[in-house]
């Protein structure tokens, strides 16, 4: 075999293969690939950085190092983060013959800015010396700050020169009628066509593989009018999905629309004929069952005659607004005007005939507020998008108002108006109920028992301060606890060391604590110290609460007028309780019977 044959055989350099590789992960972005800045890699380059990977140039060269070894991966990210420079405006272009060159604040800021935004725009793999969390603010701040206190240590070396400069600012030599070039304007411009090409691809507008346009459906140009052209709505629904799958909606018997707030996806038959205005009333109809959280608000009350109460108000309020056109069938009546959701049930859980004639979007007899989301091809991990749904709406309300876009329904304005105010905590709530069912006991003054400072002013006499026993019995209340197998122990000492706190804030001496399952447990008078920590749970059989309920209603030293709280999951019997009592239960939790005293639910 020749010495030239040799020479083709031969395996290509390590280095470069590495770089050719990282440079065609840099060139697949389209942001990045719009930036037309070169690439040098010279043997004599003087601009290579000696101790790093790359520094870049004003005139839009990247000057990376000849002979050093790296990953693939670290070229990558070590090349994005040099045209980012470019893209930021870090090393503006310009024909000025003498420039200043950035100090080391600025270049540590800039650094910096770059550093964190590949951390949410990802390119490469960023070196394992680098911080791993990087302040807040722009770099001019950045910049101010560390002038006048000094670059920390962690972030004065983590650009890609290792420690020497990664800017450099060079004169613009272009020909006489060449403009110098806006490296950030061209950055943004592609940065916004790769977003937006992102966009329609998770929006189904565009085909994942190929990246043609798709024709859209009904339901989507439904959809993409409220984010152009409606911007009460447009925030939410820019943010939820649309599941259009036929055979989940026959297996789920979903006539026409339902939706999963805690998924953040609205489940459509894709089956059904209507036109643009009609899906987008339907998609409207089911975002605002979303938003204004329908299914989470209902309480003990009947799941599915609180949707159809929940269909009349939103149908009324869309009708009123005139949000697309109304399809035939869907649950409206104008007598029912300005009343809210729960006034609307109150009304037809009474009227028996109009029962038996409702329907929602799902279909008769089944609600199209679903509490859990559906299972099916591309669903995956949720997470709870009450936030996103209370800033979307509220957001969309100063939109639709700063616009003059029309006037709205005034119920639906009071229910996005107090979205803006979340709602009073579990905790919070109990403790005004301590304040108004618990009294304080009150000290009485006597002279039998003198003041301390009767020693300081003898000739002075002083009534002295005390709680009587009749005061301090009368300052109690009793604690029912569901101690059965379903009870969690978060549960548990979240409850009863909130209890305890009260107490001893409101200088309770003891409470009352029965426990219960199969039989209760009378553990007497305790007081809030051992009711928060040295309480030992009895049982893990059964639940039967009512007769320990009764314990406490028999018994002889238990004042008459003092309430009772009851501490249950849920699955508990039915209770009859004859003086004034709360329940304190899980989130989400429902109880058996319609409760006559105040339901307090842990977060």
């Amino acid at each position: 075999m020749s010495r030239t044959s040799r020479k083709k055989d031969a395996a290509p350099d390590p280095a470069t293969q590495a770089f050719a590789e990282g440079l065609a992960l840099v060139k697949r972005n389209p942001a990045l690939g719009a930036l037309d800045g070169s690439i040098c890699r010279q043997a004599d380059c003087r601009a290579a950085p000696a101790a790093g990977l790359a520094s870049v140039t004003s005139n839009g060269t990247v000057h990376v190092h000849p002979t050093r070894r790296a990953e693939p991966l670290e070229w990558a990210w070590a090349i994005a983060h040099a045209l980012l420079h470019l893209g930021f405006g870090h090393v503006p272009a310009a024909a000025e013959a003498e420039r200043p060159q950035p100090g080391p604040a600025e270049l540590a800021a800039r650094c910096v800015v770059v550093n964190r935004f590949l951390q949410t725009f990802p390119i490469g793999r960023a070196p394992d010396h680098l911080p791993a969390e990087y302040p807040g603010g722009d770099e001019e701040l950045l910049a101010a700050r560390w002038r006048r206190d000094g670059v920390p240590a962690a972030y004065a070396h983590c650009g890609t020169a290792g420690p020497h400069p990664d800017q450099l600012l060079v004169t613009w030599h272009g020909g006489e009628h060449d403009k110098a070039p806006d490296w950030e304007t061209s950055f943004a411009h592609a940065l916004t066509r790769s977003v937006s090409a992102a966009m329609d691809v998770a929006g189904g507008r565009r085909d994942r593989v190929t990246g043609e346009r798709v024709r859209p459906r009904p339901w989507d140009r439904a959809l993409n009018w409220f984010v152009s052209s409606y911007p009460l709505l447009g925030g939410l629904a820019a943010g939820l999905r649309i599941v259009a799958d036929a055979e989940l909606a026959r297996a789920e018997g979903i006539a026409v629309a339902a939706v999963s707030a805690s998924a953040g996806e609205i489940y459509v038959n894709p089956l059904r004929g209507f036109t643009d205005a009609e899906w987008r009333f339907i998609l409207a109809h089911e975002m605002l069952h979303a938003a204004l959280r329908h299914g989470e608000r209902r309480g003990a009350r009947d799941p599915y005659l609180h949707n159809v109460a929940a269909d009349y108000v939103v149908n009324g309020w869309l009708v009123e607004m005139g949000v697309g056109e109304m399809p035939e069938g869907l649950l409206y009546d104008p007598e029912l005007k300005d009343l809210s959701v729960e006034e609307v049930y109150d009304r037809i859980a009474t009227d028996l005939r109009r029962r038996r004639r409702l329907s929602t979007l799902r279909g008769k007899g089944l609600g199209d507020i679903l509490g859990e989301p559906l299972t099916h091809s591309g669903s995956g991990p949720y997470t709870d998008l009450d936030e996103f749904y209370r800033r979307g709406l509220l957001q969309g309300f100063d939109l639709h108002g700063y616009g003059e876009r029309g006037l709205l329904p005034a119920g639906l304005v009071q229910e996005i108006r107090a979205l803006a105010h979340p709602p009073v905590p579990w905790d919070a709530r109990l403790a005004r109920w301590f304040d108004e069912y618990v009294p304080r006991p009150e000290p009485v003054r006597s002279y039998a028992r003198p003041a301390r400072r009767q020693a300081s002013t003898p000739d002075i006499p002083r009534a002295g301060r005390y709680f009587p026993p009749e005061e301090t019995a009368r300052c109690t209340f009793g604690v029912v606890l569901d101690t059965s197998g379903s009870m969690p122990a978060a549960l548990l000492g979240k409850a009863l060391g909130a209890i305890a706190s009260y107490a001893e804030a409101r200088d309770v001496p003891a409470a009352r604590v029965v426990f219960c399952d199969a039989a209760p447990y009378d553990a007497g008078y305790l007081p809030p110290t051992e009711i928060a920590g040295r309480v030992k749970v009895r049982g893990r059989g059964g639940t039967e609460l009512q007769p320990g309920i009764d314990l406490l209603q028999r018994a002889e030293d238990f004042p008459p007028q003092a309430p009772v709280l009851v501490i249950t999951d849920g699955w508990c019997d039915t209770l009859r309780i004859r003086r004034e009592h709360a329940y304190l239960v899980p989130q989400g939790a429902t109880l058996p019977f319609t409760p006559r005293g105040p339901v307090f639910r842990l977060a």
